[in-house]
């Protein structure tokens, strides 16, 4: 005589699965916070002076276009070449855009996604920084997004020194913290 099969109820599946997810997530969290962690690095270009602050140029009130070539959707562009970044949303509207002080090393040109981030820490260039948001790795130095605590700019580099913070005004690393969550497009151009 044949015992019908005992189906488990959906619920049981869905319990358990979830429940599984859950450990997974943790067991990588807590193995991702015990892997090696970037350090920040916020200093100019060389050639940068160290009293130069982002000017207001005579159309900085008009918004300045997002460069072509950027990509489409919500993400965050940078561009080298004008020393600007912008906070573009998934309509492709600009939302902000302000002049930042470059590191010493810089991105490729490319697309990258935000990774790490930190509330706080010490630039190499000893300022304490805040609003870190970490995007790629560039000759061996770590890309970044980030403001000094006191709002100054940052100090010429050491000679020598690789630095690759992209820093910028407190009120701006404000805003790129709580746009750049983890897994936010960048787009570097020229």
């Amino acid at each position: 005589m044949r015992v019908p099969a005992r189906r488990l109820p959906s619920w049981v599946w869905v319990s358990g699965l979830t429940a599984a997810a859950l450990v997974a997530v943790t067991f990588l969290a807590v193995k991702a916070d015990k892997g090696p962690q970037p350090t920040a690095s916020a200093s100019p270009k060389p050639s940068a002076s160290a009293t130069a602050k982002p000017s207001a140029s005579p159309d900085e009130s008009e918004p300045v276009a997002v460069p072509d070539g950027s990509g489409t959707g919500r993400r965050i562009v940078y561009s080298l070449d004008q020393r600007r970044v912008w906070l573009v949303d998934a309509s492709d509207a600009s939302r902000r855009s302000f002049k930042v002080w470059p590191g010493t090393v810089n991105p490729v040109p490319g697309s990258y996604t935000v990774g790490t981030r930190r509330e706080g820490g010490t630039g190499s260039d000893g300022v304490e920084i805040e609003n870190i948001v970490f995007f790629t790795v560039s000759s061996g130095t770590n890309i970044a997004f980030s403001n000094a605590v006191d709002g100054s700019s940052p100090p010429p580099p050491a000679s020598g020194v690789p630095t690759g913070g992209i820093r910028m005004r407190a009120a701006d690393g404000d805003a790129v913290w709580k746009f750049g969550t983890a897994g936010t497009k960048v787009a570097v151009v020229d």
